[in-house]
This record gives C-alpha cells, structure tokens and sequence, in this order.
C-alpha cells in the first residue's frame, strides 16, 4: 500500500517513512476500499450494476488511489450507456498512475472507432432532445426518438426508462413491461426499473419474470482429438483417445516421405538462382513493410494529437456538468427552503438551506438567502456542528472538518467546534495546522477548559504551527467570530475542506 499523501511505499509502521504522517486511519481505509472493491467485483459478474456503482464508489470515497476501482467503475458505467462518466473515471485513473494502466487500454479502444464514439454522443443529445419533447407535451415524437436512440446505443438504460415512462402514461402497460425487462438484461438491480415494473404488476395483476435473463447457458465443446467426455454427478471426465502403435506400413510411409523431403531440400540447395530470387523478394517485401510502418507510425501521433484533445474536451465539459449540477441543487434547496420560510416551518427551512451552496447563487439570490440565514442561522450552525461531531466519532476525520468548517463560518465562534476541529486534523497526521486552531482557542478562550487542554495538545505534539493557512481560512472565519451569536445575525458562509 501506498500513503495517501506522498505516494510513498508504506512499512509496519504506523507513520509514512517520507511525510510522516499518521497512516493507521490509511490503513485502515485502503482495507475497506479493497473490501468494498471486491463485493463491487462481484455484483459485477452477475450484472447487479446499480449495486456494482455503489460499493465501487464507496471504495473510492475510502481510496481515491484505488486504480482497479476505478478501472471498473468505468467499465460499469461503459456497460449501463453512460459513456461520459466512463471515460472520465478512465482519464483520471490514467493522470494517477501513467504507466501500466488498463485504463489506458479502454481509452484507446473507445478513441479508435470514433463512429462509435460519434453515434453515442449524437445519442445523447437526441436524449435530451427527447426529454424537452415530454416537457413539451410532445409525446409521439418523444416516442419516435426514443426508439431511434435505443438503436444507436442499446445499453442507455436511460432511454428504456423514459420510453417505459410514456408508455405507462398513455396505459400502454405491456409496452412498458418489454422496455423495463430490456432494461432489466443489462442492470437487474436497477431500482427504477424495479419501482416501474411493481407499477405495472398493479395495474395488470401479473408478475414479471426476469429470471430467464440472467441465466448462464454453458456451451458444450465436442472434443476434437478423439477423447470421450462424460459426466460423474457434478463433474466432467475427459477420457484421453487410446494409443496404438504404429503398423510396419506406417513407418514405411513415414521413411518415404523422408526422402522426398531430403531430395527437395537438396534441389534447393543445387540451384542457388532460386535462393537469390528468393532473397530479392524478400529485401522488396522488407521495403514495403518499412514505407508502411512509417506511415502508420504519423497516423498514430496524429490519432496521439487527437485523443489529447478530446481528453481535454471531456474534463472541461464534466467540469461544466458538475458546475451546473451544483448550481441547480442549490436552487432547488433555496426554493424549498423560502417555502418552508414563508410557511412558518424553520426547522424545515434549516435542513433546506444547509444544502444551498450561496457562491453559485446570483446577486438576488443571494439576497434571499441573506434574508433567510438571520432567522436560520444559528440552527444551521447547530447542523452543520451536529454532523461534524457526528463524522468525528464515526473517525471519518475529513468530513468533520468539512462540516465544522462550515459551522465555524456561521456566527460566534465556538470553541466545542474548534478544540473538535484541531483535533481532527490532528488525527490526520496535519500537526502544524492542528496547532493553528489550538492556538486560536488558546487566543479567543483564556482561562477557560478548552483553553487548557488545547495547551496540553500543543505542548504533547511540540507547538509547531504552520505559517501559511490551509483553504484560504483566516480573515474571514476571524471576521465571522467577532459577530453576536445572537439569533436572528447575518451569516457568512466559507470554503469548504475537501
């Protein structure tokens, strides 16, 4: 295993022998990784892909390092039509680890057939074509895209959902079933197909049966060489053909045929103009395959040149999705959130507003957020601390910080919240920036219990404090902690830790 932080090759120890980081909780999480890989490997095999996503994730989320899961991460998402999210996983594995790389396989494959690559991508826009068609009321050419996109790309389970969906609408229930179990062939385990199916059998009062889909049919060879192969229970036998001994006519034959072989050699080796035509071929051959291995040599750096573009394309438009996923999360949690506000319900408002990210919101937006944080605020902070204490017990140590980050940026410092903070990145091996909040406590808190034990810690891991701040946090956060803490303040919001 390797450390997290430096790459380095880690021992018995229980630090890395380059950074010095604490890698007990690495260990530890590179072991789940390989376990949530393995099962992830398993569903695999028996076409449980939405299963399959979910524990290769999980490995991920334990070791982003985790290049097999990665790997196979985009292989399932390859087999389920998603052929942009496949691709992006593959182009990372290769950014982590250059040489040596399945990945580097799949990606080459994929750039070569670019007809392929070309109808999956025309695929999808007519996907999304079609979803404008429902939102528009068109059905019937909805309908008649939809088919011509499961042509193109028959794995885009996508597609079979929507179609099913029309389908189901217009009470055209059989219609549904056959797009649902087509889904079904390629993710057995896929939830909305199954949600979708148990509406149908509602409706019609009959069962689907999916299990004929899943079954393996073992193809029987013939034996080529005379063997016998029969079956003993659960076991094959394969029953090697019988010797016999050759007969005196054979080894005559045999002797004959040495000869005649002997004499055609001997020809050959008489009549050296043979040998020399010979030859010439073969230089004149040797000429022609040099021009064309040439040739093919430019093709492949030009085919080089082009994947490289095309790998650049594919993050900036994955950046751009995610971006605008984001964005509009963020929207759909505002709305709920004024909702809820205007309703009365603040507990409601809280846990709809803590999901709101306020730097991808507009000016106005913004405003209303503003609005809602004053009455919000302190239980938001409450929330975001609550989680955070919550990470901290489970050892999940990066996820604290992100959340106590995030409740240290709203209203009056807390010092619960900082010791919890300090101690998390302490856990991680980041000494000096542990000893950066200790410090802070020791500043903002004195005389008080926290004070104490934050002295205790930093005189325990030798005091040394960082003299650049992680994430750009400083001016702000102190800017946050002079406020009231008071209900009803106006709240700030910082970076997250990642």
């Amino acid at each position: 295993m390797k450390c997290m932080v430096c790459q380095a090759v880690l021992t018995a120890s229980d630090y890395c022998p380059k950074c010095g980081s604490y890698i007990k909780a690495q260990k530890k999480a590179g072991a789940l990784s390989n376990l949530y890989y393995n099962q992830g490997l398993e569903k695999a095999q028996i076409r449980d892909l939405s299963g399959a996503i979910t524990c290769l994730k999980r490995s991920l989320k334990m070791n982003k390092l985790n290049i097999q899961a990665r790997n196979l991460l985009g292989l399932v998402y390859y087999e389920t039509g998603e052929v942009v999210a496949a691709l992006s996983e593959w182009v990372i594995s290769k950014n982590m680890m250059p040489e040596g790389n399945q990945a580097t396989a799949y990606i080459e494959k994929l750039q070569k057939n670019q007809n392929k690559l070309d109808a999956i991508n025309t695929s999808i826009k007519k996907y999304n074509q079609c979803l404008e068609y429902c939102r528009g009321g068109n059905e019937d050419m909805a309908k008649m895209q939809l088919k011509k996109v499961l042509t193109v790309n028959p794995k885009l389970i996508k597609g079979y959902h929507l179609l099913a969906l029309l389908y189901l609408k217009n009470e055209e229930y059989e219609k549904a079933r056959k797009s649902l179990k087509a889904a079904a062939k390629i993710d057995k385990t896929n939830t909305t197909t199954l949600r979708f199916l148990k509406e149908i059998e509602e409706q019609t009062g009959r069962a689907t049966n999916l299990e004929s889909r899943f079954r393996i049919k073992e193809k029987e060879e013939e034996p080529r060489d005379g063997s016998m192969v029969y079956k003993s229970g659960n076991d094959t036998i394969i029953q090697p053909p019988e010797y016999r001994e050759k007969s005196v006519t054979n080894t005559l034959v045999n002797l004959v045929l040495g000869l005649l072989v002997g004499a055609a050699a001997l020809w050959f080796l008489i009549v050296p103009a043979k040998t020399q035509k010979i030859n010439q071929e073969a230089n004149r051959k040797i000429a022609e395959y040099s021009g064309k291995m040439a040739a093919m040599s430019a093709e492949l750096s030009k085919m080089q040149e082009e994947m490289n573009a095309s790998t650049d394309s594919v993050n900036t438009a994955q950046a751009q999705i995610e971006e605008a996923g984001i964005k509009v999360e963020s929207y759909e949690k505002l709305i709920s959130a004024q909702q809820a506000f205007l309703q009365g319900k603040f507990d409601n408002t809280a846990n709809a507003i803590a999901g709101v990210e306020p730097e991808h919101l507009s000016a106005e937006a913004k405003s209303v957020y503003d609005t809602m944080m004053k009455s919000v605020g302190n239980q938001v902070k409450k929330k975001f601390k609550n989680q955070g204490l919550n990470a901290y017990n489970e050892e999940n140590y990066a996820e604290a910080i992100t959340w106590l980050l995030k409740a240290m940026d709203i209203g009056k410092a807390d010092s619960e919240i900082l010791i919890f903070l300090a101690q998390a990145y302490e856990q991680q091996g980041e000494t000096g920036t542990a000893n950066k909040w200790y410090q802070k406590i020791i500043d903002d808190f004195p005389g008080t219990e926290y004070a104490d034990m934050a002295k205790d810690y930093m005189d325990a891991n030798g005091g040394v404090i960082e003299d650049e701040p992680e994430d750009g946090q400083t001016d702000d956060q102190d800017e946050g902690e002079d406020s009231e803490g008071t209900e009803g303040q106006e709240v700030q919001t910082g970076e997250s830790v990642e």
